[in-house]
């Protein structure tokens, strides 16, 4: 069986006071995964403050595993970051990939650093998610479990 040459991974970048845009066309596989995560690395340091990346994925012809890290590790930068990541214009490939691999969710879910700070009950700040309860744990009363 012959496999297709890979359409060369292209990236289009605008961007604004506060989000940046990167469209994306061809193949987000294993040649070309890597130029998209540094991509984004360049991206992010050069725009400190950033509030939100917005990966435009309609004109992606295919994604592999590669790639699909590739969409993690941009997650993480774009957390690390303190910015948004918004994946727009994704393809039903695209969509498939992820729901399978369970990560539909995480790639598109508020970052960690987008979130608002919540006051814990011990009046210290925390991003995202319900108040912790910051009360001591006291151990549980009965019978020792057997080993």
């Amino acid at each position: 069986m012959t496999s297709l040459p890979s359409a060369p991974l292209g990236l289009t970048y605008t961007s604004s006071h506060e989000a940046v845009r990167v469209e994306l066309s061809g193949d987000l596989d294993h040649l070309h995964a890597d130029r998209l995560t540094g991509a984004v690395d360049r991206l992010l340091a050069a725009h400190p403050g950033l509030r939100d990346l917005r990966l435009d994925c309609a004109g992606l012809s295919s994604v592999d595993s590669s790639g699909l890290a590739a969409l993690l590790m941009v997650r993480r930068l774009a957390d690390k970051a303190g910015a948004g990541l918004h994946i727009d214009g994704r393809t039903v490939q695209l969509n498939r990939i992820l729901e399978i691999t369970g990560t539909l969710d995480y790639l598109t879910a508020p970052g960690a650093g987008t979130q608002p700070l919540r006051r814990t009950g011990a009046g210290t700040a925390r991003a995202g998610g319900p108040a912790e309860d910051n009360r001591p744990s006291t151990p549980p009363t009965g019978p020792e479990p057997r080993t």
